[in-house]
């Protein structure tokens, strides 16, 4: 009995051993994470000139324009702020579509309520320990997963049977796109007027985005440089609708991310933050409200962010491009939703543009007017060849309506498995 008696003992003297090992081990992983993401908030959080609590949690930290995150990659400690090339300045080229007569541009930053950042500062959005706390990696804060490339749509397919050259469309796995796309060879801009809505996000790690995309490159290999705006939890821990920019240099393997994540935007404006919230939002039967996005190529190879036709957010700079650097040859406006939900049953509900199919029509269904591109021509006009492509039209739609004497207007979006077509 005695023997029995230490037996036990013993085996609950190795258990506490092992439970006290246990917690040295995970307060020590532990410990490590912490610092691993103290190290990364202060890559990302330069000190401030002045902060503002905006009414939507977010905190605005307004930083010296010449201390920004982007400063800190080793291929720009030469680089020199650009100056703002002329032809951005110029208003002439503005105008509006007829189909969007009756839409507002009225649309502000929910953090301008708030204040506003000196000149000199530029005002970037503070990341917080609870946003990095959702990734999985902290190196890869800001980045849209990378993931295999699947069935592509070939051009010959596409209407532009003019085109002597055959161009693949890249799909990937975990996004659906519905969009209107113009192929080329010099492309050195874009812009369009992006209706804004906000759409309903399922699953914690899904995202939808209404965007324009100019690439250069295709099949599995391309360039792209991308604004618009996207609802997305895991990145920015709510569901507002949010302006964003975004660059890969190499397919979203490993460069890029959203806004200022990462080393590679170079923002010189101090009246809008990446990343900050967009109001107010359309509704059906209601009031529209849309906002002016344009991106332009200087000579020096640099791209130029320009909202609401006359504020430049900033650019993304040719020293980090390849082929961008001189050109675009593909671009894309319209909307995407991310989910590992998507082309399998059941599928996601997380929603596009407004969450209403493209047949809905102005006032019901998300749009893009106003679309032009710019070639070496230096002129803004309406592109010659379009097509709209939708992914999964039974989930997401995409319609291109040309009516004669009126401006085309670009409809997408829709619900998602909320169809009966979806599955």
């Amino acid at each position: 009995m005695e023997k029995y008696n230490v037996a036990i003992l013993l085996l609950w003297v190795f258990i506490a051993l092992c439970i006290i090992l246990e917690l040295k081990v995970e307060a020590k992983v532990s410990s490590h994470f912490d610092r691993e993401i103290e190290a990364k908030l202060k890559l990302l959080n330069k000190p401030a000139v002045k902060s503002i609590k905006s009414e939507d949690g977010d905190i605005i930290d307004c930083v010296n324009i010449y201390n920004q995150p982007t400063f800190d990659n080793p291929d720009l400690k030469n680089h020199t702020i650009q100056r703002i090339p002329d032809f951005l300045l110029d208003q002439s080229h503005i105008s509006s579509t007829e189909y969007a007569s009756n839409a507002s541009t009225e649309v502000f930053q929910t953090w301008q309520k708030s204040g506003s950042c000196p000149e000199g500062t530029i005002p970037i959005r503070r990341i917080q320990k609870e946003d990095l706390l959702r990734v999985a990696s902290v190196d890869h804060f800001g980045q849209k997963p990378f993931e295999p490339f699947v069935n592509s749509a070939n051009t010959t397919n596409l209407n532009f049977s003019s085109l002597s050259a055959t161009t693949n469309l890249v799909s990937l796995k975990n996004r659906s796109d519905a969009n209107l796309l113009t192929l080329g060879y010099n492309f050195i801009g874009a812009m369009a007027n992006i209706n804004i809505w906000n759409p309903k996000v399922e699953r914690p790690e899904d995202f939808t985005t209404a965007q324009m995309w100019l690439k250069a490159g295709n099949g599995a290999d391309f360039e792209s440089i991308e604004a618009g705006w996207t609802v997305n939890p895991k990145l920015y821990g709510d569901h507002n609708s949010r302006l964003f920019v975004y660059w890969t240099r190499d397919s979203y393997k490993s460069s890029g991310c959203f806004d200022l994540t990462c080393h590679g935007f170079v923002q010189i404006s101090s009246e809008m933050a990446l990343g900050a919230s967009l109001g107010p939002y359309s509704s059906s039967f209601n009031q529209q409200y849309e906002i002016n996005v344009g991106i332009f190529k200087d000579n020096g190879g640099n791209w130029w962010l320009r909202v609401k036709n006359r504020i430049i957010i900033g650019y993304w700079p040719a020293e980090l491009l390849g082929n961008l650097k001189h050109s675009s040859t593909l671009i894309q406006w319209g909307g995407q939703v991310f989910s590992y939900a998507v082309k399998k049953t059941p599928h996601t509900g997380t929603q596009m543009g407004s969450g209403e199919e493209a047949s809905g029509g102005f006032g019901f269904a998300s749009y893009m007017s106003n679309l032009r591109i710019k070639d070496y021509s230096q002129s803004l006009k309406y592109p010659e060849l379009v097509h709209a492509f939708a992914a999964e039209p039974y989930c997401y739609s995409a319609l291109n309506i040309d009516v004669h004497y009126k401006e085309p207007i670009f409809y997408f979006g829709g619900p998602g498995r909320y169809i009966p077509h979806c599955p």
